[in-house]
Formats: C-alpha cells, sequence, structure tokens
C-alpha cells in the first residue's frame, strides 16, 4: 500500500467512527482528555500573549471537541479570537463537527496541504491527529508556513514509549487490551479501535517529535507528559 492509499484508508475509518468518536474518548480517557485538551489551550494562549487574536485553526479537528475549549479557554482570559476554523479530511467527522460547533468554519481539508494563506494563523492545533498523518513533516512545515511570526503550534498526542519503567506493563495492557476491546464495543468497529495501539507503537518517541518540529522552524516552548506517558503535550513557537 503506498502513502496515498494509507492516508485515505485511515480517512475512510474515521469517517465510520464518526457518530461515536466522541463517546469512545471520553470512556476511553475517563474523560481526563478533556483536561489534557485545556491545559494545551491556557499554555498556548500564555505563550502567545495577545489579547486579541485573529485566527485559530484547529487541524484534523474531528468533531470540533477542541475548538470548543479554544473558545471556552480565551473568554475566561478575557481574549478576544475573532475567527475559530476547524479543518479535517473527513466528511464524517465534519458532519458531526458542524452540528455540535455553531461558531466555527468548517472545511475538508488535510494537514499536508492546509487551506490557509501564508502568516495568516496565530494558533494552530492538532489533537490526537499528527499520528495520523503519513505525510507528517510535510504537515509540520505547512503548520509553520501557515502561522504568523511568533505563532503557537499546540499538539496533543499519543508517544511511544521510550523508557520501560515499574508503570510499563499496565501501559501496554491498557493501550494494546483494553483500549481496542473497549473502543469496539462502543464504536462497533474493532478495526479502528485495534490502529490505535498499532499506530501508536509505530509513532515516536517525544524527542523525536520535539527534533521534527525543531527542523520545521520551531522552538519549543512547554512539553508535559500526561497520563504514565500515554499522552504528551507540545506547545511550540515559529521563530
Amino acid at each position: 500500500m503506498d502513502r496515498k492509499e494509507k492516508q485515505e484508508k485511515i480517512v475512510e475509518m474515521f469517517d465510520e467512527i464518526a457518530g461515536t468518536y466522541d463517546l469512545a474518548n471520553r470512556v476511553l480517557s475517563f474523560g481526563i482528555d478533556v483536561q489534557w485538551r485545556k491545559k494545551g489551550c491556557d499554555k498556548a494562549y500564555e505563550i502567545l500573549g495577545k489579547k486579541r487574536i485573529e485566527r485559530i485553526a484547529d487541524v484534523a479537528t474531528g468533531t470540533g471537541d477542541l475548538l470548543l475549549h479554544w473558545r471556552e479557554r480565551a473568554k475566561l482570559k478575557g481574549i478576544e479570537a475573532e475567527e475559530f476554523v476547524g479543518i479535517d479530511p473527513s466528511v464524517g467527522m465534519l458532519e458531526v463537527a458542524r452540528k455540535k460547533v455553531d461558531f466555527a468554519r468548517f472545511v475538508e481539508g488535510k494537514a499536508q496541504e492546509l487551506p490557509l494563506e501564508d502568516a495568516s494563523t496565530e494558533i494552530i492545533s492538532i489533537s490526537y491527529g499528527i499520528r495520523n498523518v503519513v505525510d507528517r513533516k510535510e504537515a509540520l512545515r505547512e503548520f509553520h508556513r501557515a502561522l504568523k511570526p511568533g505563532g503557537i503550534v499546540v499538539i496533543l498526542e499519543f508517544t511511544k514509549q521510550e523508557k520501560k519503567g515499574l508503570t510499563a506493563p499496565l501501559v501496554d495492557l491498557y493501550m494494546k487490551r483494553i483500549l481496542p476491546a473497549v473502543g469496539g464495543l462502543v464504536s462497533k468497529n474493532y478495526a479502528a479501535y485495534r490502529y490505535l495501539p498499532d499506530s501508536i507503537e509505530e509513532f515516536l518517541t517525544s524527542e523525536m517529535l520535539m527534533q521534527e518540529l525543531e527542523e520545521a522552524g520551531f522552538a519549543m516552548r512547554y512539553v508535559k507528559p500526561f497520563s504514565m506517558g500515554i499522552s504528551t503535550l507540545f506547545v511550540a513557537q515559529k521563530v
């Protein structure tokens, strides 16, 4: 299977699970993923340091979950954000997002071919999506192109465990056994949730992703692992 076919298969899989995606996320993370997303928004706003933002774009937006947090956290901090854009290649996900998020503009598009003008956006986020982008380095370069100077990229992602500690067996049990079983039960699509631990195993360590971000022209500003390193928050700035 070539890279294009692989990407198309991944998008097709997300089309199929769009209707149950939010429920599966809440169940599988015990709701903790909401706090992770809020932390990413807060850190980005803190580092950017602006009270007025023209555009925030959420890439691989899925059902638009993170856009809700971007707006909520902006209001809490007295930040005026003019435009919210959700971008995703999955038509199924965007259908759900448009019903759920009424304040954002949604566009069908890929991370590696962003439908955004050069230097047009203050914040670009991607939560649990960069792992599914086949041409990842190209996507990081696209984020850099579309961001204004000093703009922020926020990445939340499951990262490959580099060191095996005392908690490693528990993490492996959850990721390789419990997660596929529960996710498959909720979504009725067992193949999609068997794909998840496999994709994490094939993905990068935190150190490797940080290196790719720096190679794309970003300076790392904040890195925080959550839940025994299952998930990691990366905040970087265009330099």
